[in-house]
């Protein structure tokens, strides 16, 4: 009998489109500050990193503790407004996420963003009741590229890294998997296959993919 393949998903721009609303949330957030970064220092600064490293780099100290909890709930807490109306899955996924579970394999999402953000976009994404892992950031000790969120993903579904493929669409999450010695299916969202690190197979959405395109990746 073949093994079991764990499928794992990064959240932002990997299950949804949210880059935008977060730019337009930190926008808002930083012009209160007299802050004002460009599009190029958000690629390379905000997508798919840490609320603490995005907060320290661009105000240029370190934010930690009590100071990074209001921060981070005031900036999420407008990204949730900003967003809410609009929440809807890249093209394909919940087929896609269908299909696969259909034909054996196991579910996990884990994302960088906080719990209030994941459970905002499960409400309106029907595909909770497929997932076998659930961690947001406020379950790991290390982010992203350390690879403490997918190897926990690995032991919450019962599998080895090397069972396990992940979709991404940072340098960072990219990263993480990688170094979590998983392979890597690159989601062109917000950067091209230039920007990202090497991955396994790249995709624009997910209109064309399937069980059997994935099981042959191993």
């Amino acid at each position: 009998m073949k093994e079991k393949i764990a499928v794992i998903f990064d959240m932002d721009g990997v299950i949804v489109h949210t880059n935008p609303y977060h730019s337009r949330a930190f926008r808002e957030f930083f012009s209160k500050r007299n802050l004002s970064p460009t599009e190029e220092d958000f690629a390379q600064h905000m997508y798919g990193k840490s609320n603490s490293y995005i907060l320290s780099h661009f105000l240029q100290r370190v934010v930690e503790g009590e100071e990074l909890l209001q921060m981070e709930e005031e900036k999420e807490g407008l990204f949730r407004e900003l967003y809410a109306p609009y929440v809807e899955p890249i093209g394909g996924i919940v087929a896609f996420m269908q299909d696969l579970k259909a034909n054996g394999a196991v579910l996990g999402v884990a994302t960088s963003a906080p719990r209030a953000n994941l459970d905002l976009i499960l409400s309106k994404v029907p595909i909770e009741e497929m997932l076998g892992s659930i961690l947001a950031s406020e379950d790991v000790k290390k982010h992203k590229p350390d690879p403490e969120v997918y190897l926990t993903s690995a032991r919450n579904l019962g599998v080895e890294p090397h069972q396990c493929v992940v979709f991404e669409d940072s340098f960072s999450g990219v990263s993480a998997a990688l170094n979590a010695g998983m392979r890597v299916v690159g989601v062109l969202s917000s950067h091209s296959r230039e920007e990202l690190p090497p991955c396994n197979l790249y995709i624009n959405d997910y209109s064309d993919l399937s069980f059997e395109k994935i099981a042959a990746l191993f």
